[in-house]
């Protein structure tokens, strides 16, 4: 009886007792199952994180191509504005309302003379590509001298210097006179070309520029802006422009007073402006005072040989208006060439 007794309690209490058994594989079940569920759960975390990560780079190449996108709209719609208002706008010096204040500017008008007469002679792709070159040319060298270009209507150009950035009024005039300068020199080039695609005629453009207090800003409605210049100002600039010959820069006396230290002008007389009481003293545009000597393949003597077989072996065949230019042209370069009279 006691060893089936002590057989009993080693069955229940020994140290590999059945019950002990049983509550060890009890246990290691319990874990491996929680094992189980841990490593179902990380690779739920896994596969999550592999989608969040899979999810993240496609949203990071959206948001690339809408970048992208937007980077070529934005450079689209920049051409609609000039650099200087498009800048100041998307770096938030200036907000997109209806605003406007008085600052003097520098304005400057152009157009082409006898324009509408060439367009009549041309077709519609010859006029659109004549155009389109010309405005260009005059924008690129109006760029370069940091003008804010406000607007082309048809051939006429209308630029200020002075806002929405200025390097004060003198700078900001001196710097219109010479972008005009330049341009009426890229006009000599531009009437080869134009006479080589067979426009017979050469056109010339007339230039007006005036310095004077203008009204500037963002002018329309809530829903259309267009950032202009308004004024006094404005009107005179156009009328010096009416009245330049063609191929002549004409500027007024608030202008002439600011560069005449560094351009040479001839005085031009008085003109009436309408809403101008009194009389605008203008002055036609010579050259720069100070030429930096330039190098050339093309020597002095090489000009001056070539200018006397034109007299020799050209002069009678040009027609009466080329004829005129060319006189027009010598007797310039012959003015920027005396010296300065005490």
């Amino acid at each position: 009886m006691q060893n089936e007794d002590v057989k009993s309690t080693g069955e229940t209490t020994g140290p590999s007792g059945g019950e002990i058994e049983e509550d060890g594989t009890e246990a290691g079940k319990s874990l491996r199952e929680e094992n189980s569920d841990l490593r179902s759960e990380l690779d739920d975390l896994r596969v999550l994180y592999e989608a969040t990560i899979e999810h993240g780079e496609a949203v990071e190449d959206q948001l690339a191509e809408q970048s992208t996108r937007l980077e070529a709209l934005s450079r689209q719609l920049a051409k609609y504005l000039s650099p200087q208002v498009y800048q100041s706008i998307f770096e938030g010096r200036q907000e997109v309302k209806l605003t406007s204040s008085r600052k003097k500017l520098t304005v400057f008008f152009s157009d082409i003379a006898g324009f509408t007469e060439t367009a009549d002679r041309l077709e519609s792709e010859e006029l659109t590509a004549l155009l389109n070159r010309y405005l260009t040319e005059m924008s690129r060298i109006a760029l370069k001298h940091g003008a804010t270009i406000d607007k082309y209507v048809g051939d006429a150009i209308l630029i200020f210097f002075g806002d929405p950035e200025s390097r004060g009024v003198p700078e900001d005039a001196l710097a219109c006179v010479k972008m005009a300068i330049e341009m009426q020199e890229k006009m000599s080039e531009l009437e080869d070309i134009w006479r080589q695609a067979g426009i017979s005629k050469p056109m010339r453009c007339r230039m007006g520029i005036h310095t004077d207090y203008c009204t500037v800003g963002n002018f329309g409605s809530n829903d259309r802006l267009d950032y202009t210049i308004i004024g006094r100002g404005v009107n005179t600039a156009s009328r010096l422009e009416s009245l330049a010959d063609p191929g002549s820069i004409l500027i007024s006396f608030e202008t002439y007073s600011q560069i005449k230290d560094q351009i040479k002008c001839k005085e031009n007389g008085e003109v009436t402006v309408k809403g101008i009481a009194y009389p605008v003293t203008t002055y036609e545009v010579v050259g720069l005072l100070e030429r930096k000597a330039k190098s050339t393949d093309i020597s002095l003597r090489e000009i001056s040989r070539r200018l006397d077989q034109l007299a020799i072996d050209a002069v009678e065949s040009l027609p009466e208006d080329d004829r005129e230019y060319l006189v027009a042209s010598l007797h310039k370069a012959l003015d920027m060439l005396e010296p300065e009279k005490e």
